[in-house]
């Protein structure tokens, strides 16, 4: 729980399922359970939700991996997955990863994943101001690829 600061109680991880039902329910997408195919064990989530930019709703790519499982490759496996089903599912003529801007690893992986950086926000997280990064690829960009 690296970039939210802290770990979630069980009523928020309680919210937090709910909103990701309450996504599928209303947009037919969210979050995936990112699993390992050798030995099926679940190691994170990854996926695409709508987040607020700019008084807009966009599509933003985000992802989640337990600690044992940085650096090997799967979030930005995850991330290319989930910028193709963006485009060649859904439709986007953009795609979106908000990071904060002391996640270098996050950073890395949006980079690899074609992105460029696009602007910083501050987002306001439990009476905290978090700067972030918004790293973004467009449809033209992504065909160019």
């Amino acid at each position: 729980m690296y970039a939210y600061e802290h770990g979630f109680s069980k009523e928020e991880v309680i919210s937090w399922y709910n909103k990701q039902i309450e996504r599928y329910n209303k947009y037919g997408f969210g979050l995936w359970a990112v699993i390992l195919k050798s030995n099926g064990k679940f190691i994170g989530q990854c996926g695409i939700t709508y987040q607020e930019y700019k008084e807009n709703l966009v599509y933003e790519i985000g992802y989640l991996l337990k600690k044992e499982y940085w650096h090997k490759g799967y979030a930005i496996e995850s991330a290319k997955a989930c910028k193709d089903y963006a485009f060649n599912i859904l439709h986007a003529d953009e795609v979106y990863s908000i990071i904060r801007i002391n996640n270098s690893s996050s950073i890395q992986v949006a980079i690899k994943n074609g992105m460029k950086l696009k602007d910083t926000i501050i987002k306001h997280y439990y009476n905290m101001d978090m700067p972030h990064n918004v790293y973004s690829i467009t449809k033209e960009e992504y065909e160019k690829i």
